[in-house]
């Protein structure tokens, strides 16, 4: 829903970081996670590097809002799923990421996130969506050559996004509580852009009964407290981030 675009913004950061120029990285310069092409196609046409560096909050959120939100439908997905797609979309690519959605959904995987997409989505319930997207997107980023490199960051990546669009599934308007750990070092490995070459997404399947039960958990911890359920899902239920 378009009401988390900022909050689903701040997460995403958290995991771009700042300035970076490697060789290694297909996507070049980039600050924030937003390209020199990018800058130049959506702010400054005649952008230097000096110029992406200086990059100012609004700037940041009309790129990110215009080639990434926008390109996935996430003022029109469900709550939590929108932040799941984003946060691929902008990892390894739009279109990348609606084709894997919608290979999630059962419907035709061309990319483009419509009426079609939009209602399997909403047919589903969201912990459901997430959780198969994520499982699906790992799979994805471990055939990567560059996976050795970069894996550690990637991994604990889609860990934190999985555990945030839980929580957001279940609090859209709440405040931004975030249960990431990810340290600096492993913030700074997944800015490197996972697009990898043409790889299909894999087929719809269901998730395992370790996901099953741990969706039944979801719905009836979502009736008691709020606070305490807020404060256990992601340790008790999905077992992410517990040392």
């Amino acid at each position: 829903m378009d009401r988390n675009f900022a909050r689903a913004l701040a997460l995403v950061l958290k995991s771009e970081g700042g300035w970076s120029d490697r060789k290694a990285d297909p996507g070049g310069a980039t600050m924030k996670g937003v390209t020199l092409a990018n800058f130049r196609r959506y702010v400054k046409a005649d952008a230097s590097k000096g110029d992406l560096r200086k990059i100012t909050d609004g700037q940041v959120a009309t790129v990110y809002r215009r080639f990434y939100w926008d390109a996935v439908s996430g003022a029109e997905l469900p709550d939590g799923v929108d932040y799941a797609v984003f946060d691929f979309a902008v990892n390894s690519g739009p279109g990348r990421a609606a084709k894997y959605l919608q290979a999630m959904l059962g419907v035709a995987q061309d990319g483009r996130i419509g009426p079609a997409t939009l209602a399997a989505a909403r047919a589903k319930p969201a912990g459901v969506v997430i959780d198969m997207l994520c499982d699906a997107r790992l799979a994805f980023l471990q055939r990567l050559p560059i996976w050795p490199t970069f894996g550690k960051g990637w991994s604990a990546r889609v860990a934190s996004v999985r555990s945030e669009a839980l929580l957001i599934s279940a609090q859209p308007e709440a405040p931004l509580q975030s249960s990431s750990r990810v340290s600096v070092a492993d913030a700074a490995q997944p800015a490197i852009n996972a697009s990898g070459g043409d790889d299909a997404p894999p087929a719809a399947s269901q998730p395992s009964p370790r996901r099953a039960a741990g969706v039944l958990a979801f719905v009836a911890l979502a009736l008691g407290s709020a606070a305490a359920w807020a404060a256990h899902l992601p340790c008790n239920l999905f077992g992410v981030f517990c040392q």
